[in-house]
């Protein structure tokens, strides 16, 4: 039998977006032991190419949800792409890891694009669980309304738990920070990497099994660590979804000032 060779992927992480004012406290559910020295909190999208195709992973927030949410809006995550050379009608498929204000803003900037989203994040993000603010409360209206019209535009993509994408690139589901959120493996000239986004949004968080307190299943969320492990090459290859550390150990890329690190080249630490 033919072995099947898998493409190799490049994969980028984009900040667009910090939160300096931010402990340690701010980011455990278990917070007895958590560091209570300063802990900010980047804000990522990702990029995906190779074989022909460029992916986006989740879509960031603007610079009006930023000022409502006491932000730093860095750069629009969307534009930001440029900088890859990458221009927005470059982009035929966006994976929506979860509908969370920071990771689907900015739908209405892609048109024409496919959206890769677990069926079991729509039913929560419309369903009975948003009658309770903390669950509600880092969604928002409008986000979710643009993704609504999408599907309505047959452009949007239910996925039912794993799947592979594409030859490559598979979709995770792992629940736990939201009942639909979904991690993204790639296969990497290193190996399998895995996008964690908010499955793990420190380091900390996956390596102490603490979980990060915006969650809707602490048991799905636990469980969900040991998934992501299970499924990347070694520790080393599994990327946090909010860690500056991620900039601090990955190598820039281009003349980015920093602002992008190429995760499928091997970490510095």
């Amino acid at each position: 039998m033919t072995a099947i060779t898998l493409p190799k992927y490049e994969v980028f992480a984009l900040r667009y977006g910090t939160m300096q004012q931010r402990t340690g406290r701010d980011n455990f559910l278990v917070t007895a032991d958590a560091h209570d020295g300063p802990m900010p909190m980047d804000y990522f999208v990702w990029l995906i190419r190779g074989n022909g195709r460029q992916y986006l992973v989740d879509t960031g927030f603007n610079a009006q949800a930023a000022l409502a949410r006491k932000r730093t809006f860095l750069r629009c995550p969307i534009e930001a792409l440029q900088a890859l050379g990458v221009k927005r009608d470059h982009v035929t498929d966006v994976i929506v890891t979860h509908m969370h204000y920071d990771h689907a803003g900015n739908i209405e900037l892609l048109p024409r694009t496919r959206l890769h989203l677990q069926e079991s994040e729509m039913h929560y993000s419309v369903g009975r669980h948003m009658n309770f603010t903390p669950l509600r409360h880092a969604y928002a209206v409008e986000d979710v309304t643009q993704v609504v019209r999408r599907l309505y535009q047959d452009e949007v993509v239910f996925h039912q738990g794993d799947e592979r994408l594409a030859p490559g690139i598979e979709l995770l589901h792992v629940g736990g920070h939201t009942m639909g959120l979904q991690a993204v493996r790639v296969h990497t000239a290193r190996g399998w990497v895995v996008l964690a986004s908010d499955a793990t949004h420190y380091y900390a968080n996956i390596d102490n099994e603490s979980p990060f307190p915006v969650v809707h299943d602490v048991g799905a969320m636990l469980a969900g660590y040991r998934k992501l492990l299970a499924h990347a090459e070694s520790p080393h290859h599994l990327v946090p979804g909010h860690d500056p550390l991620v900039r601090a150990r990955y190598p820039h890329w281009g003349d980015s000032n920093g602002e992008i690190v190429a995760l499928h080249l091997e970490p510095s630490q």
